[in-house]
């Protein structure tokens, strides 16, 4: 049993707040791309899968940095959402869930197509033959068979805000109680003398919550379809 101080456990609880926000709010959009990716040919789809997948090759800190530009104060996103409806960003926990979304959608989208591209599109013709239209095929066949990549999406999104450091801390920056989230926690009492203690109970809460999601999202791929488990991360 890990003796969590309540300051600690006031850091857990606000990490698990931001990264489910982050992948529910993020859902749609990965479903909709991988939607599109999946079964649609047009111009500038390499471009798009490319810019999909930029967050997990390019260093986090450049992901904050333009998020700083577009949603900051002066941002274009940022002053219009504040003008108009009063919603800041910046140094705020919602902040951090965008900054966590964001770095979570390429594997969200990823693990989501390989769901839809698995389908069997004979079944779907052959809804379509006895009359069926395209949206009850959608709702009562292929959003059905794609329900384990969007659980398995979920779960390595989840996974992955989890321990989402860099965008966040360049993006929202690190204030207690507001956007301090696990790994920034870590970092600041690593910058602590004596607060080894401390580091070693974050850094193992981080680790039992990210191993757990990543056996789950395997465990979930595998009832996918054994032979291409091993695909989705």
């Amino acid at each position: 049993m890990i003796a969590l101080s309540s300051a600690e456990w006031a850091i857990i609880l606000l990490s698990l707040k931001v990264s489910l926000i982050a992948v529910a709010a993020m859902l749609p959009f990965a479903f909709a791309l991988a939607w599109l990716l999946a079964r649609h040919r047009f111009p500038g789809k390499l471009l798009l899968d490319a810019l999909i997948h930029l967050p997990l090759v390019v260093p986090p800190v450049v992901t904050g940095w333009l998020l700083l530009i577009l949603f900051g104060t002066q941002g274009p996103v940022g002053r219009s959402l504040n003008e108009w409806f009063g919603i800041s960003l910046l140094f705020r926990w919602t902040g951090a869930a965008l900054a966590a979304a964001i770095m979570a959608m390429p594997l969200m989208v990823r693990a989501i197509r390989l769901s839809i591209e698995a389908i069997d599109r004979r079944l779907e013709e052959a809804a379509q033959t006895l009359g069926a239209p395209p949206w009850r095929v959608f709702l009562t066949i292929s959003l059905p068979l794609a329900i384990p990549g969007v659980l398995a999406g979920l779960v390595l999104g989840f996974a992955r805000s989890i321990g989402e450091f860099g965008a966040t801390i360049t993006f929202v920056s690190d204030i207690p109680g507001e956007t301090r989230t696990l790994p920034i926690a870590i970092y600041s009492a690593l910058q602590v003398p004596g607060s080894d203690s401390s580091v070693m109970r974050l850094a193992l809460m981080s680790i039992l919550l990210s191993l757990g999601a990543l056996m789950l999202s395997e465990a979930i791929a595998r009832r996918m379809e054994p032979g291409k488990a091993d695909h989705v991360l």
